[in-house]
């Protein structure tokens, strides 16, 4: 039976990414005891603004910045400790406690040799190439799948470790070797690494996550469910090939934490006011001209991880009432709102046409989406200044009625928007 009084929150993307998670989540956590990751790697990066400070966070859950949240990296996580270890580091030496970080034993890790296949399948890829961040992430799932993955807790048993490494190191450097043209890997050297340097600096942060969340449920704690990527970038919902190896969406959040689906209360998509994807695949909104120029710029749209520019188009209501559906998303918070200030006119896209026929749901199969042309509807842009407002009423005419047209559009409330990068730039909606 759910526990009404008992909110389980979880925040996720309902586009390409890059929708502004780590900002609402960080607004979210002062609230909450447990801000939980429950799926991705150090590929996707969260940004939060505190007064004159930027907070670039690639693992650690963006709720480190709330005093009060104990930071749960859940077993649908991919690890890679050297960039764990890193993080914390840095977040110490700017006065954050890392404490309070736990990662799930059943987290996987990934590895050298994770890194080194996702660089040379991409370049051999080449103009085919999927556009990832070479970072492992893939190849670790990939390994986690066929069940020849190394997890978190192996670190904390050597000879097991060891073991395992031996048995993925004879496939993987046979792989690199005859395949890429490339120098074996030294399984000595990766345990050295991994259990002399790494495993000393993490152990006191593995943890048995599912069972202390489930504690945490039972004490009437408040617990937040962050998802890296988004939406359209989950392995089976998303625009594939050309989407993530894990599941951002709302069903990922309970395989991802050991939290049961009825236990979750309350899900928040978050969507830009506008579009932007990074890397290849469809892209009906997309604007390849003087406007997308100016939607990146002023947005500052690149990568927090990579730095890559992204792309950028107007806000594609078909694609996120898609979203809405698939993850039985509660409410809608709109952000960067404030980006579209200078703007004369503005566009949503409420449907597509293929070959003379209306659309006005995202095609299944990805040969049409491809081809598909938006369908728009122009909206009258508000043309001053919206960062200080902090109220409903404060917002221009022009921009309520935006945020009006998007609700209807996507036929649920919208509950916050954001108009500026710091964490207080929020207008909460009644």
């Amino acid at each position: 039976m759910r526990r009404c009084d008992l909110p389980v929150k979880v925040v996720l993307g309902t586009q390409w990414g890059d929708e502004g998670k780590g900002k609402l989540t960080d607004q979210m956590a002062s609230s909450s005891d447990f801000v939980v990751r429950y799926q991705g790697g150090h590929n996707a990066g969260h940004t939060v603004v505190v007064g004159d400070e930027s907070f670039a966070l690639s693992l650690i859950p963006s709720g480190i910045l709330s005093e009060r949240a104990r930071c749960v990296i859940g077993n649908g996580v991919v690890v890679e400790p050297g960039v764990l270890i890193k993080e914390m580091s840095s977040l110490e030496a700017r006065g954050v406690d890392t404490s309070r970080v736990l990662i799930s034993g059943a987290a996987h890790l990934i590895m050298p040799y994770h890194l080194e296949l996702d660089r040379m399948t991409e370049r051999y890829l080449g103009k085919n190439a999927l556009g990832t961040t070479k970072r492992g992430i893939g190849p670790a799932y990939a390994d986690k799948a066929n069940r020849i993955g190394l997890r978190v807790q192996d670190l904390l048993d050597p000879k097991i470790f060891r073991e395992k490494l031996d048995v993925a190191l004879r496939e993987k450097n046979a792989v690199l070797s005859k395949v890429y043209n490339r120098l074996p890997l030294s399984g000595k050297e990766i345990s050295d690494l991994y259990l002399d340097e790494y495993a000393p600096k993490i152990r006191e942060h593995i943890a048995d996550t599912v069972n202390i969340l489930q504690t945490a449920i039972a004490e009437n704690k408040e617990i937040l469910l962050e998802g890296a990527q988004a939406t359209f970038l989950d392995l089976d919902h998303g625009t594939y090939p050309f989407v993530t190896s894990s599941s951002p969406t709302a069903g990922g959040a309970s395989t991802g934490s050991g939290i049961g689906p009825r236990q979750i209360d309350t899900i928040v998509g978050i969507a830009k006011a506008y579009l932007t994807r990074v890397g290849a695949g469809p892209f009906p909104t997309e604007l390849k001209d003087e406007i997308g120029d100016r939607l990146i710029e002023v947005g500052a749209e690149y990568g927090t991880v990579t730095g890559r520019r992204r792309r950028a188009g107007w806000f594609d209501a078909v694609l996120v009432r898609h979203a809405v559906k698939i993850n039985s998303a509660s409410e809608i918070a709109i952000t960067k709102l404030d980006v579209l200030d200078g703007f004369e006119s503005i566009k949503v896209c409420v449907g597509y046409k293929y070959e003379g026929e209306i659309l006005d749901s995202v095609p299944y199969h990805q040969s049409v989406f491809h081809q598909v042309e938006p369908i728009y509807e122009e909206l009258e842009g508000w043309m001053t200044p919206i960062s200080s407002s902090r109220s409903l009423a404060s917002l221009p005419k022009l921009a309520r009625q935006y945020v009006e047209f998007l609700q209807a559009q996507l036929g649920v409330r919208i509950s916050t928007i954001g108009v500026g990068p710091a964490r207080d730039q929020l207008v909460s909606l009644p």
